[in-house]
């Protein structure tokens, strides 16, 4: 029997809080979605456990500029903003919350978004 990932159970529970979100497996990773438009990623390899998220315009860079060993410019999608995180550095919870709601409020449909509001 496999010991749970602590990271990855955590950052799937606070994908999945959010209204209407679904994880599907792409690129063998999972992927969190509202109405199948993804938001946030697990992501990573050689041990590293990461996600991606998007990140407001002019966050990447401050974000990546503060704590470059918590966070960084992921591959592929970091030209578009995208942020990644470490979370196998034992980054600050909320704050990972804080992103992944803010990357889902950039994803989701404007009526559905405001719903985070009332939270």
């Amino acid at each position: 029997m496999s010991v749970p990932d602590a990271p990855t159970d955590r950052l799937r529970a606070i994908c999945l809080a959010l209204p209407e979100t679904t994880e599907q497996e792409t690129w063998d990773r999972p992927t969190y979605r509202i109405r199948n438009k993804i938001f946030a990623m697990q992501a990573g390899g050689d041990g590293v456990v990461a996600m991606w998220c998007k990140a407001p315009p002019g966050a990447q860079p401050v974000l990546a500029g503060a704590d470059p060993a918590v966070f960084f410019v992921p591959p592929y999608v970091g030209h578009k903003g995208w942020l990644g995180v470490r979370l196998d550095r034992d980054p600050d919870w909320a704050e990972v919350a804080d992103l992944i709601a803010e990357s889902y409020r950039m994803t989701a449909p404007k009526r559905l978004a405001a719903t985070l509001d009332g939270r």
